[in-house]
């Protein structure tokens, strides 16, 4: 198992009520399987799933990238604003 550490931004900070968390995943995990886990707890996350800019370390990333324990993912909704 991994522990990785996740920032949540914008609404999807909001709808879950915290802006990060850690998260446990299987070895060899990608961020792929982190969206599937943190959807299935956090349902608000799966409604923006294809929108929302990923980011490994800083890096965006797509969702083959592989995590590695104590990798910061972070999630990124869209930003509209004037």
């Amino acid at each position: 198992m991994i522990s990785i550490h996740v920032l949540l931004f914008a609404q999807v900070a909001v709808d879950i009520g915290q802006a990060e968390l850690q998260i446990e995943l299987p070895d060899n995990a990608t961020v792929d399987d982190a969206l599937a886990a943190l959807s299935e707890r956090y349902p608000s996350i799966a409604l923006q799933g294809h929108q929302l800019a990923i980011a490994v370390n800083a890096d965006y990333a797509d969702i083959g990238h592989k995590l590695s324990p104590g990798d910061e993912l972070a999630l990124i909704p869209p930003v509209s604003g004037g």
